[in-house]
């Protein structure tokens, strides 16, 4: 049976045993997806169609979130929007929104601004987070020019750019898929989880959405193990002393998250074991920590600073630290480990400290995130 007459063609049509003259080539028996020009040159689409964009495939990658400033006001905008999300903060919105509106937005802004002060990208007015972020989606997109129909950006859960524009925005130039790529090697509610949600609100206000593919963790993916193995040894191999002890201090979340089921803390010592294990070290060589704790609740042990503290006191002189979780050196990594945590280790008798960076848009960084976009766009490329 023909087409009803009155059916809408509203997507280009994939042709197979036609025959069709388009400027000047000859179709003949072969499968192929037209483009829209195409499409309204045989009459597939009436001239009076609205315009389709399709057949591109988006792949957006995603970060925490950084302040546009370090004033007053851009910290709050951003606290408040990071400390109100549900997956962050569990509490009970009676318990905590008098204490977050009430103490913690009018005295913690200031103090986390001077502390991003300290590390912030003067040269492009920016957080090193942001800088990082957008020449990860650069390169990347870079890494995939042989796949001309591929489209790579970048977003932020919290701040600018937004999930929802940058969503928007790939659904608008033709992406009628998109990958979706937490840049967490470990899952967590608070991390990949939020950022799936605020993907998800995004395109329950679209009326064609686009597939999304949302990317799992990838905390034992051997070119990720491989990658941060690596940069262990390289960067030791520039010093001229040896660490006597490597931590590898992964973002903390409160016990009760663990307890509830997440798999953070499972996915974090497997991460760590199989870097010792690349390494070949022992495992009081290389030692997993968890830092940035905050408020009341008994967070993932052991704790990142208490643990150098009693390691200098026990004598130890020479660590250093690595970041495993962060795909991006911040405010977590660069103030809190390579400043904080490196002057507690100095004031209780500490001689050699030594932060490790993060993989950042380093080539053996880039390497981890092409391997697994190229694995998740399988089937689609």
């Amino acid at each position: 049976m023909g087409r009803q007459a009155d059916e809408c063609p509203a997507m280009p049509r994939r042709l197979s045993k036609t025959r069709a003259h388009l400027n000047g080539t000859r179709l003949v028996n072969s499968p192929k997806i037209l483009t829209e020009e195409q499409s309204r040159a045989v009459g597939i689409l009436p001239a009076d169609h609205p315009q389709v964009k399709i057949q591109k495939v988006g792949v957006l990658i995603v970060n925490l979130g950084t302040p546009d400033g370090t004033d007053y006001k851009s910290m709050r905008r951003y606290l408040k929007e990071f400390l109100t999300d549900k997956r962050v903060i569990e509490w009970s919105r009676f318990f905590w929104y008098p204490i977050l509106f009430g103490i913690v937005l009018n005295t913690r802004p200031g103090r986390v601004g001077k502390a991003y002060e300290t590390i912030w990208n003067k040269d492009l007015d920016e957080s090193y987070l942001r800088t990082y972020t957008r020449n990860q989606s650069d390169k990347l997109g870079e890494m995939l020019a042989s796949h001309p129909s591929v489209m790579v950006d970048w977003a932020m859960r919290y701040g600018q750019p937004s999930i929802s524009d940058k969503l928007n925005a790939l659904k608008d130039a033709g992406c009628d898929r998109i990958v979706l790529f937490p840049l967490y090697p470990q899952y967590a509610a608070a991390t990949t989880a939020t950022v799936n949600d605020k993907a998800f609100q995004a395109l329950m206000d679209m009326r064609w959405q686009p597939a999304l593919r949302t990317v799992p963790p990838y905390h034992d993916d051997p070119a990720y193990i491989e990658a941060i193995a690596q940069s262990i040894e390289t960067h030791i191999a520039g010093l001229d002393w040896e660490p006597e002890i490597v931590l590898t201090s992964f973002h903390g979340i409160p016990q009760s998250y663990f307890l509830k089921g997440d798999p953070y803390h499972c996915q974090c010592l497997k991460t760590a074991r199989l870097v010792r294990e690349r390494l070949g070290w022992s495992k009081e060589k290389l030692m997993p920590t968890f830092q940035s704790r905050f408020g009341p609740e008994e967070w993932l042990q052991p704790y990142t600073d208490k643990t150098v503290e009693k390691l200098a006191k026990e004598g130890v002189k020479r660590i250093a630290v690595i970041n495993p979780g962060f795909v991006s050196d911040c405010l977590e990594t660069l103030e809190e480990i390579a400043g904080e945590v490196g002057e507690i280790f100095h004031e209780n008798g500490g001689e050699h400290f030594t932060h490790i960076p993060c993989l950042n848009d380093s080539d053996g960084g880039m390497k981890v995130l092409e391997s697994v976009v190229q694995r998740e766009l399988q089937g689609w490329i």
